[in-house]
């Protein structure tokens, strides 16, 4: 199954790569599918690619019910390979 994990963009990079955080977890990733995101944004994430943006709350909900499955670290060890 394939599944896209919310992440808070907080850096801008050169290249529309940027560097993300999840649940103080910090990942330099793709931006390039999304137009606009900011320092700040939540976007969706999934195997290095920002798929599109996310407001505060839903990745909130999205994080909670992750961690709820206990599948976040899971997730987020998957994400690491990326």
């Amino acid at each position: 199954m394939c599944l896209a994990i919310p992440a808070k963009v907080v850096e801008l990079l050169p290249d529309d790569m940027g560097r993300v955080n999840i649940e103080g977890v910090e990942k330099v990733v793709s931006l390039a599918l999304v137009d606009g995101v900011a320092e700040g944004d939540y976007v969706l994430l999934h195997v290095g690619y920002a798929l599109s943006r996310i407001d505060p709350e839903e990745a909130a909900r999205t994080l909670a019910l992750l961690k709820e499955m206990g599948d976040l670290a899971e997730l987020e060890a998957g994400e690491a390979g990326a």
